[in-house]
């Protein structure tokens, strides 16, 4: 196909370049098909999400006493997020967490080896050349350096050596110092909605990893929502970013557990250890949203932007599949709603996120522009199964349950591959894929 040439003519040319279903989810895509929105809002009134499906009765037990109303824009805000999404398959654990690495468990190959010590001597250098580190992580970060190496990228810590105990210090106790003032409010009238929903989604969090059940991480994961939420009131907490803390926790966790991370018992640790990967993790997830605020405050427009922007670019490289999805009146917000409100971490195991992130921050506004690509790449990837559906129900179904489980290192590569080429051919051309 013309596609298929242009891929492969593109990379011959620039060949130094880097390189639960739940019993109820039928009837509520049938609702999808007969209630089709025109509107962003009228979308997200005419669905709901089928996690919260039967789940009533979890969330009544979670209620606060006499809990009080919800405030207008939470209420909102709770409606724009109710986006029909399915609840997240039943997936190995060892699908979900296992690190897929070049610095992995097996013996490492000569270029392994060599890739890892560019990043000791780059790490180690009184300076950090920040460029260069970048240049080194865009085509995945070795599992030994890449704590350290998500701090300086993240801008949480300084390229300078010298300094990063003494600002690493400083910010830690600046977390806790948040912890003390402002923690106790959660069961404050003007927090508790805020906290519920906090506490809600919590034991949703890769709810099959072990890890994630535990008290003590799921008390972790609460304090940094929290703390984050009341700190950033023009958005406050929106379901999904409590997503967004697990790829930064795992990674600070692995400097201290080599193996079976998923079934690691955390109050084993010391609680200086705890607390330390607690306040990276915080900055850290804090720092990225820093840059995609704006598919959390009211309205979510960010979102709506994006799955906009996805649209365009998809009629744009591949007609045909654009095109089908119109014909059997599947509309993209549908599905990449979630691809963009989650950064597809509800689409690939957990593995496969974090060293998709790897290249995330690696390259230039990776979360908020260069994750476009990503989507657009990501689904074109299932291009033929999606030409061979022809009914609404059944297309809706494989793109909301993509088969991802299976995929390590090797597909991230060959999709951050494809997302460069679209980059490198639509970024240049805005009106490839703005209106």
């Amino acid at each position: 196909t013309m596609a298929t040439e242009n891929r492969i003519n593109f990379w011959r040319r620039k060949a130094k370049l880097p390189g639960r279903y739940h019993k109820d989810t039928k009837t509520k895509l049938n609702n999808l098909k007969t209630k089709k929105a025109s509107s962003f809002h009228e979308f997200a009134h005419s669905t709901s999400d089928a996690w919260d499906i039967g789940e009533e009765e979890d969330e009544e037990s979670l209620r606060s006493p006499a809990p009080s109303a919800t405030p207008p824009d939470l209420s909102m805000q709770t409606k724009v997020m109710e986006i029909a999404l399915p609840v997240r398959p039943l997936i190995p654990l060892v699908a979900r967490i296992s690190d897929q690495n070049a610095s992995g468990a097996l013996p490492m190959t000569v270029r392994e080896k060599s890739r890892l010590d560019k990043f000791k001597l780059l790490l180690a250098s009184p300076s950090t050349d920040l460029e260069e580190l970048r240049k080194h992580s865009w085509s995945g970060i070795p599992r030994e350096v890449r704590p350290t190496t998500w701090r300086l990228l993240s801008g949480y810590l300084p390229a300078n050596r010298g300094r990063r105990e003494l600002v690493l210090q400083r910010k830690r106790d600046e977390y806790f110092a948040f912890i003390e003032q402002y923690y106790q409010s959660r069961t404050e009238e003007h927090h508790r909605d805020t906290y519920r929903q906090i506490h809600i989604d919590i034991p949703r969090t890769n709810p099959l990893i072990p890890l994630f059940q535990q008290p003590t991480v799921q008390e972790v994961f609460e304090r940094i929502l929290f703390i984050w939420a009341i700190r950033h009131p023009a958005s406050g907490y929106v379901q999904g970013i409590n997503d967004l803390v697990t790829p930064f926790f795992v990674v600070f966790l692995s400097e201290f557990v080599m193996e079976d991370v998923e079934n690691f018992e955390m109050s084993a640790l010391p609680l200086q250890t705890q607390r330390n990967i607690e306040a990276d993790s915080f900055w850290c997830m804090s720092k990225l949203l820093d840059g995609i605020q704006d598919n959390y405050t009211f309205a979510q427009p960010g979102i709506q932007n994006k799955v906009k922007a996805l649209e365009e670019l998809v009629s744009r490289m591949d007609e045909d599949v654009h095109a089908h999805l119109v014909r059997c009146e599947v509309e993209y917000l549908q599905f990449a709603f979630r691809w963009m409100n989650n950064l597809l971490m509800r689409e690939l195991p957990l593995r496969c996120t974090i060293r998709l992130w790897d290249t995330y921050q690696a390259e230039a506004e990776g979360f908020s522009h260069f994750h476009l690509f990503v989507c657009a790449a990501f689904l074109l990837e299932w291009r033929k199964q999606i030409l061979s559906m022809s009914d609404f129900q059944g297309l809706l179904m494989l793109l909301q349950n993509l088969p991802t489980i299976h995929w390590g290192n090797e597909e991230v590569g060959l999709l951050l591959a494809e997302a460069y080429r679209l980059k490198y051919m639509f970024a240049d051309a805005p009106s490839h894929y703005k209106r």
